[in-house]
């Protein structure tokens, strides 16, 4: 936990960095770690992700005007949609994690090797 507050002003300013929060990063990531088509059910990403159906309607609603998820039919139930990631979602989410990764890896120059494993 300490070790988080640490590091979260960091990460935080890292996905702003690409117009993201760590909410809406969460939502992204979690579309591109599910595959081709990258494609979740709302559903599954609240329940994945631990939050309230509210919080992610609003966080959804932002990355859809960005126009980095859109919601598409549903392949199982006609009656409602998923949320995919975009093209431009997909390039997003990707450098921001890979930027996040880079900056994270600077908090471990000071350590030996040993102490890092």
């Amino acid at each position: 936990y300490r070790l988080s507050n640490l590091v979260r002003p960091s990460i935080e300013a890292t996905f702003a960095g690409f117009g993201l929060d760590r909410g809406e990063f969460d939502i992204v990531s979690s579309l591109r770690r599910a595959g081709a088509p990258f494609r979740l059910t709302p559903t599954e990403l609240y329940t994945s992700l631990m939050i309230a159906s509210g919080s992610l309607s609003h966080r959804l609603a932002r990355l859809e005007r960005a126009g980095l998820v859109r919601r598409v039919p549903s392949d199982t139930d006609g009656r409602s949609l998923a949320v995919e990631l975009t093209e431009s979602g997909r390039a997003k989410v990707e450098a921001a994690f890979r930027a996040d990764m880079a900056s994270e890896a600077t908090f471990l120059t000071h350590l030996s090797p040993e102490e890092r494993e």
